[in-house]
């Protein structure tokens, strides 16, 4: 009996000790901004301006969205931002700013309209050349069509640009 009882001791110590080893050699690292940079690696990113090659051009639009990128980099990582070189690049284009008709009703009349804005957006990593993306990102929001767009244009735009801030942090810096 004593020899069942030493055996499960000394059972359950090297169990304990293996799991000690196990969470020892584990390195749990949590990010509550959705970032995943490593900051001894990555200091200064520098963001290019945005220019607007779409057929459709809303003047607004480019330092809009501009300013709400640089803005999303500064409350969600510890990048400094810089005109010169840089560990990290974010460069590209404002290629489309459109307007489709939407869920037509019984009397072929559009009821809906879409407004779509799609940025194409260039990451270099000058750390790593295997990090880099060149990818278009698109956003949309509908309206009814019976308001202007001159009326809600100024707050779709900034919803859309929200929206593209994130997709694009996402897939750059999120590294998601």
């Amino acid at each position: 009996m004593n020899w069942n009882k030493s055996a499960a001791k000394a059972a359950a110590a090297v169990m304990a000790a293996v799991m000690l080893a196990a969470v020892a050699a584990c390195r749990i690292s949590y990010t509550f901004n959705g970032s995943a940079i490593d900051y001894n690696v990555y200091r200064t990113i520098h963001v290019a301006e945005f220019p607007i090659r779409a057929a459709l051009v809303y003047p607004p639009l480019q330092q809009l969205f501009e300013n709400e990128l640089l803005n999303y980099i500064d409350k969600n990582t510890r990048l400094q931002t810089t005109d010169g070189a840089s560990d990290l690049q974010l460069e590209g284009e404002i290629t489309g700013y459109s307007l489709s008709p939407q869920a037509v009703t019984e009397d072929a009349l559009a009821s809906q309209t879409r407004l779509t804005i799609t940025v194409r957006v260039k990451y270099i990593d000058n750390k790593d050349d295997n990090k880099g993306v060149d990818q278009t990102f698109s956003a949309y929001r509908d309206f009814p069509s019976s308001e202007m767009l001159t009326d809600v244009q100024d707050q779709l735009c900034e919803e859309i640009s929200k929206e593209l801030v994130e997709l694009i942090f996402n897939a750059t810096l999120g590294n998601w």
